[in-house]
């Protein structure tokens, strides 16, 4: 590290080996400061740090960093208090990689900084930091700069619940382009009778072997998620004792009632008729107890073999299928029958919104062409009658 020492040794300017950058520190108020020049010049580096340093002494004399807690600080509170308060109400995994996103990237980069000084220009710095230092030869993805930005709010907005700090800063992205909507990877109806009779035939060709349970189920799964809509891992918690076979009066026909567990918690389910057969099989064939799992295994790599075969495995616009396209083709088949969209939100425990942005904007019959092809009635150009009585002889 090359590193020098200015006015009278109260600042430091230092570059680090990895960096073509300059940065400065100094220690006041009982800990130590840095920032980045962003300077390749030392001359201008020894000017910038002088003014950053003169700035920090006059925000000390105003009271406004004495005994500011630092971004570290602000972390570990947030650590502690995270992982008690949504005990149970958030998946493991995801408390886990926010912690990872902590250790990792966001305390190494903000940690010793005040908490007053995570600013918006600070963010965007993290930003340029992130995109230039990822270590793998590419930058990082934008929904995993997406999640540090999440992580690094719930952070200072716990410093803010504490009194730490005042107010949130910017952290939204700058110069960013209004990003196009792309739909949800789905089946038509014609690739989704495709797909089911592509696993029917593996079924059917498989039996007597040992294969046979696998490639059965694998067949099952795929009517019962497209005619449930409900999520992969709404399916992998669902027990036998949570599905019941009922008459419903209002459609005439027999379907299923299901208690979904999923995300958001505890929901209901009404299925289509096309669920019910697939489930009483599903219960011959595995003579379950009412706590077994129907389903312990998406069978993801049985499902990705039957559509690379059936070359289905992605849309016309390059979206990769998986066994969540199934739930995007209950809906979307709903919507193509005419279903009310308020009825399917409630049914697939999601809201309206949802459903117009990734599903019903790109399904034809979503749009009425009665009610756009209107024609006003036009009333009978007197002035060109006059006209031609005057021509007529």
């Amino acid at each position: 590290m090359e590193k020098h020492t200015i006015m009278g040794g109260k600042v430091h300017v230092y570059r680090r080996e990895n960096s073509k950058y300059w940065q400065c520190s100094s220690y006041l108020r009982g800990r130590n400061r840095r920032v980045s020049t962003k300077e390749e010049s030392l001359s201008l580096a020894k000017e910038f740090a002088e003014d950053w340093y003169i700035g920090l002494r006059g925000k000390a004399r105003a009271g406004e960093i004495h005994g500011e807690k630092t971004f570290k600080l602000a972390a570990e509170q947030y650590e502690r208090e995270y992982e008690v308060i949504t005990d149970g109400n958030r998946s493991p995994i995801y408390v886990t990689g926010n912690k990872r996103r902590l250790r990792l990237y966001l305390i190494p980069f903000f940690g010793d900084l005040a908490l007053s000084e995570v600013t918006a220009g600070k963010v965007q710095d993290y930003r340029m930091h992130r995109l230039e230092n990822s270590g793998t030869g590419k930058p990082p993805a934008p929904n995993t700069m997406h999640q540090e930005i999440v992580t690094l709010r719930q952070v200072l907005k716990t410093a803010i619940r504490h009194g730490w700090l005042k107010h949130l800063p910017d952290l939204s992205m700058p110069y960013k382009q209004a990003t196009k909507i792309s739909h949800r990877a789905w089946f038509s109806p014609k690739e989704y009778k495709q797909l089911y009779e592509a696993t029917r035939r593996r079924a059917r060709a498989a039996k007597g072997t040992r294969h046979e349970w696998n490639t059965a189920q694998l067949h099952d799964f795929v009517l019962f998620m497209a005619n449930t809509g409900l999520r992969p891992d709404e399916v992998k918690r669902l027990q036998y004792r949570d599905v019941s076979i009922v008459h419903d009066d209002d459609s005439d026909e027999t379907i299923l009632e299901i208690d979904v567990r999923g995300k958001r918690g505890v929901g209901f389910c009404k299925s289509t008729a096309g669920a019910v057969r697939p489930f009483q099989r599903l219960v011959e064939r595995n003579s379950p107890e009412p706590s077994d799992l129907i389903f312990s295994t998406t069978h993801r790599d049985q499902l990705n073999r039957v559509l690379d075969e059936q070359d289905l495995k992605f849309d016309r616009e390059g979206n990769r299928r998986t066994a969540y396209s199934l739930r995007h083709t209950y809906i979307c088949l709903r919507l193509l029958e005419g279903a009310d969209i308020y009825q399917i939100a409630k049914n697939c425990r999601t809201s309206v919104e949802m459903i117009e942005k990734y599903y019903a904007s790109h399904i034809k019959t979503s749009i009425n062409a009665a009610a756009i092809n209107v024609r006003r009635p036009r009333k009978k150009d007197v002035a060109s009658l006059h006209v031609d009585d005057r021509l007529d002889p």
